[in-house]
């Protein structure tokens, strides 16, 4: 259990833990416009994203060769399983939720537009 917001600093925005346990993990994003999060996938990690404001191009799909992209705004929401592609693109502003099972560290970079490592 958190006893407070845990706030990242990330090159595209920032991200707000605001409860990490057992059973799940809660963040608060904030992705500035025209920024975006790696091309990524987790091995055990699912996670529900739920768009408070702005518009969120989220990209993903099973493979590199079947991709498709959506654009979600206030309200709107979507479920990534385990093992999915994906990645989150700020078109404006974007503050969103993220709802899920708590392996934090369960990141596979397959490309990343600031630098940091593959994994």
């Amino acid at each position: 259990m958190t006893d407070k917001i845990q706030l990242i600093e990330k090159p595209w925005g920032k991200e707000e833990i605001l409860e990490l346990n057992s059973i799940y993990l809660v963040k608060r994003l904030t992705m500035n416009k025209g920024h975006r999060c790696s091309l990524q996938y987790h091995n055990k990690k699912a996670e529900t994203i739920y768009v408070l404001s702005g518009k969120l191009m989220i990209t993903y799909g099973p493979n590199m060769e079947n991709l498709k992209s959506k654009t979600f705004t206030s309200n709107e929401s979507i479920t990534i399983k385990p093992l999915v592609i994906h990645r989150m693109e700020a078109i404006e502003k974007s503050v969103y939720l993220e709802s899920s099972t708590p392996e934090i560290e369960d990141v596979v970079r397959l490309s990343d537009d600031y630098e940091r490592s593959e994994n």
